[in-house]
C-alpha cells in the first residue's frame, strides 16, 4: 500500500485552496443577478453535474429552514439557498471555498454562516440542528464514508432530508490519460480505487501533479448502503452524465439520492 501516511483532509484543503485561486468551475461564485432572482423565487442549484436539482426534493418554502450545505463551499449553492429564504450554514474543508461564500454574502447582503472542517466530523453542530443537508458531489475526497452518513443523520431533525450527489464508481476503472487526451476507455484499475493506493507519490505527481486533490472511489454499498445503515430511508434517486468526461457517452457518471430521517 502506498501513501498511507498522507492526511487526505490536509492535502485536499491545500489543493482546493489552490483551485480557488485558479478559478476552478466549482469555485466561481454566483452573480448578484442570480442572487436577486433567487430572492424573487426564480432559482436553481446543482447537486450532480450541471443538472438543476429537482425542486420537489427541497421544501416548497425554504423560509426559516435550517439548511447545511455540506462540503459545498465555492459561493454557489449556499448563497442561492440563503437568498431563497433558508438559514444557511456552509461547511467546507477549504478556507478558500468558504471565502467565496462570504464574499457573495457581503456583496449581496445575505445572512450566511461558514464553518471550516472535515465532512466526516460535524461535531461543530448539535444533534437535530438542521432541516436539510445538501451534499453535492464531494465525498470522493475522503477515504471513508460511514462517518459522513452517521453525522448527517445525527445533525438532521426527525423528518429532515439529505440530498447527496456522488460519482459512479465505475468512472475510476479507466486510464485517465487515455480518457482525457484521446477519449479512449481503457480499463486499468481494480475497484475500489484510491490515488494513494494505486500510485506512489512519484507516480501521482507525474500523472496529476503533486498538489492535485486526492480522490477515492466508493462502492455503491458504501454510498447507498451506508445511508441505509445510518438510519435513512431513501425516497429518491437520479443520475446524470459528466459534463466533460468522455465516458459519459456510454454511462451515467453521477448519481444522487434523496433520503429522509424517520420522524
Amino acid at each position: 500500500m502506498q501513501g498511507i501516511d498522507v492526511d487526505p483532509a490536509a492535502h485536499n484543503r491545500a489543493a482546493w485552496d489552490r483551485y480557488v485561486r485558479e478559478g476552478n468551475e466549482w469555485s466561481r461564485p454566483v452573480s448578484a443577478e442570480d442572487v436577486e432572482r433567487a430572492r424573487r423565487g426564480d432559482w436553481s442549484i446543482v447537486l450532480i453535474g450541471r443538472e438543476p436539482v429537482d425542486r420537489s426534493w427541497l421544501p416548497t418554502d425554504l423560509t426559516g429552514k435550517d439548511l447545511l450545505c455540506l462540503a459545498s463551499g465555492g459561493g454557489q449553492q449556499g448563497p442561492i439557498l440563503a437568498a431563497a429564504g433558508a438559514r444557511v450554514t456552509v461547511f467546507d474543508n477549504s478556507p478558500g471555498q468558504l471565502g467565496q461564500d462570504r464574499m457573495v454574502a457581503a456583496r449581496d447582503g445575505l445572512e450566511l454562516r461558514t464553518v471550516l472542517g472535515d465532512m466526516r466530523d460535524l461535531s461543530a453542530f448539535g444533534d437535530a440542528e438542521f432541516d436539510v443537508v445538501f451534499h453535492p458531489v464531494s465525498n470522493l475526497f475522503v477515504p471513508d464514508l460511514a462517518q459522513v452518513w452517521d453525522e448527517c443523520f445525527r445533525v438532521l431533525r426527525p423528518g429532515g432530508t439529505l440530498l447527496a450527489g456522488f460519482l459512479n464508481p465505475d468512472v475510476y476503472l479507466f486510464d485517465n490519460e487515455a480518457l482525457d487526451e484521446r477519449g479512449e476507455l481503457i480499463v486499468v484499475h481494480k475497484l475500489p480505487y484510491s490515488d494513494v493506493t494505486h500510485y506512489s507519490a512519484e507516480e501521482r505527481a507525474a500523472k496529476f501533479g503533486a498538489d492535485a486533490a486526492l480522490e477515492y472511489s466508493h462502492t455503491l454499498t458504501a454510498q447507498i448502503g451506508g445511508q441505509l445503515a445510518a438510519g435513512f430511508v431513501l425516497t429518491g434517486f437520479t443520475e446524470a452524465p459528466h459534463q466533460s468526461n468522455a465516458s459519459a457517452l456510454y454511462m451515467s457518471n453521477y448519481f444522487s439520492t434523496l433520503a429522509v430521517k424517520p420522524g
